[in-house]
């Protein structure tokens, strides 16, 4: 394997990782933002509880994704040279603008936050949160906004064969980031809604198993109703405050409170989660429609359309990895939709793969440019204009696929759940959770996708920019041709194996506090009175506050 493969396996993977967590902590951001606003204006302790729970989880996502971040900055320099060089005068603005305005932003006021509990007033510290989930937001436009000009470049004049950017205003509003922004931003709510979803369902389920929350007829008296409200048709009551599990076993913090906690996570969960995908589909219409017109290729692969037509292949099989409409053939498809998705009607004929190849050949040329010192052995070697379309097909396909399925059940999920409680089946719960992935998988089947479609180049071209048609970049020139395959081979043991650690500490480390509940973020509520108005507290009990290595975040 040559070092372009190696360097583009060794981003890809370090990529697709960092990118499960940038969904996560800018949408549950968003979600315990909009929670600790409703504690500040309610009082009500449920919110609080939410908040800490919700909060801490955040905080153990946004700090592996931090961590895992910079490593994309080291390898622009390391494996990407030429890259960096191409592009530098363009992606210096906005991503100094991301460095200075929005992670410095983000680290000082979520630092705040963290410690400010007891320390600020309520709306100084929901304050702070907010800045830092913003700056959060912020910080996506600014790298979206390089990503975008990657995708489409606007507004800059070739200078000694590197693009100079004329208008940064241009970079920031370019068409395809204006689309690609709040597609991204619905992608990550509904990660968040998901992740609450599962998370809260077993809790729920749980407190069933417990005997707390029940579902069955009692009398109505004074002494069985106190915490009791009735089901709207089979006059059954819901108990939620019981505490006291049917075994025995007393539980202090599994109060009416934290039934509220986990129901209202849940619905909350569901709702974002089906907002999410709406505004997902609508805002993904617009960017399909875009890059019909700036990314031909790209689409014309994601749909397996080899030849010009109007049609939508539903179901298409070929041999993996090919880029050969003669081993793609289509078993369903469906006529007139391929037309709506490019233009809005069912008629007009969308150029296929056959009809792109000779257009692109005659543009940019059907060789590597004959320059052994930047290509090396690739110099004059064809260029494969069509991307793999196994690749773009079941990517588009997942996206797709996978946010539906997640926006579906969270929609079932409000259905099943009106009366207050979940159902006692454990496989139906494991669904809930397992679930969670669904919304991360949508994510990253899209980002692969987008990144892989653009393929061969890593700047694409831009056919309608006035005054300069040949502004792009081959993959191929971009990797640093002073590296070799071995350095990077050893570099990309290094990341999997770096990265595979963080992987098991963050697992690790949200399973334990999902699993843990409230009083993992909140251990006071384990803590009966006497032990509170005790001046000799167990040492037991604070042995286990020592152990817990985020106590320092509340």
């Amino acid at each position: 394997m040559e070092a372009l493969e190696i360097a583009r396996w060794q981003f890809g993977i370090t990529t697709v990782y960092h990118f499960f967590m940038v969904p996560l902590t800018i949408g549950l951001g968003l979600v315990v933002a909009t929670l600790q606003t409703l504690w500040v204006r309610t009082g009500k302790a449920e919110y609080l509880r939410m908040t800490k729970f919700w909060g801490k989880l955040f905080l153990i996502n946004f700090i592996l994704g931090v961590v895992t971040g910079l490593v994309q900055e080291f390898q622009f320099g390391m494996a990407w040279s030429e890259y960096s060089r191409f592009v530098g005068d363009v992606f210096g603005a906005p991503l100094a603008m991301e460095a200075l305005l929005a992670f410095f932003v983000k680290s000082t006021f979520l630092g705040l936050w963290i410690f400010g509990w007891k320390r600020l007033s309520r709306k100084v510290h929901l304050a702070c949160l907010w800045a830092a989930v913003l700056a959060s937001v912020i910080s996506a436009y600014f790298i979206l906004a390089a990503n975008s000009w990657m995708q489409h470049p606007v507004d800059i004049e070739m200078v000694d064969g590197r693009p100079r950017l004329n208008d940064i205003w241009a970079v920031l509003t370019n068409s395809t980031l204006l689309v690609a922004f709040p597609h991204t931003i619905f992608g990550a709510l509904s990660v968040a809604g998901g992740f609450l979803l599962g998370i809260a369902w077993y809790h729920l389920w749980k407190r069933r198993m417990l005997g707390i929350d029940r579902l069955e007829a009692v009398p109505l008296t004074p002494e069985g109703a106190g915490e009791s409200r009735k089901s709207n048709s089979k006059k059954t009551v819901l108990r939620v405050g019981d505490r006291i599990a049917a075994d025995g076993t007393v539980h202090p913090d599994r109060d009416a409170t934290d039934h509220k906690v986990w129901f209202r996570s849940l619905r909350i969960g569901a709702v974002v989660a089906v907002f999410a995908f709406a505004g997902v589909a609508i805002s993904g219409d617009f960017q399909a429609k875009l890059m019909f017109e700036q990314q031909p290729m790209k689409m014309a692969a994601a749909e397996a359309a080899c030849q010009n037509g109007t049609s939508v292949s539903v179901l298409s099989v070929g041999d993996l990895g090919s880029r050969d409409c003669n081993e793609v053939t289509t078993v369903f498809e469906v006529p007139g939709l391929l037309s709506f998705l490019a233009h809005g009607d069912f008629d007009t004929e969308i150029r296929g793969v056959n009809s792109l190849i000779p257009e692109y050949q005659e543009r940019y040329g059907t060789n590597l440019p004959d320059n052994p010192e930047i290509y090396g052995d690739r110099a004059g070697q064809p260029v494969q204009y069509v991307p793999v379309m196994e690749v773009t097909y079941r990517g588009f396909r997942i996206m797709i696929g996978f946010g539906a399925l997640a926006a579906f059940a969270a929609a079932i999920a409000l259905v099943i759940t009106r009366k207050g409680t979940v159902p006692r089946s454990a496989w139906l719960m494991r669904l809930a959770v397992f679930g969670i992935l669904a919304p991360f998988g949508a994510n990253a089947g899209g980002w692969i996708f987008t990144e892989m479609g653009r393929q061969p180049f890593v700047v694409a071209p831009n056919p309608q920019f006035t005054g300069i048609d040949q502004v792009f970049m081959f993959t191929a020139s971009a990797v640093s041709p002073g590296v070799s395959a071995a350095e990077l081979i050893f570099s990309l043991i290094a990341f999997v194996t770096v990265y595979g650690m963080l992987l098991i500490v963050e697992i690790f480390l949200l399973m334990r506090y999902a699993r843990g509940g409230v009083p993992k973020a909140m251990p006071e509520l384990l803590e009966s009175p006497q032990d509170k108005d005790s001046e000799d507290p167990d040492p037991d009990d604070q042995q286990k506050k020592d152990d817990d290595v985020l106590a320092f975040a509340y």
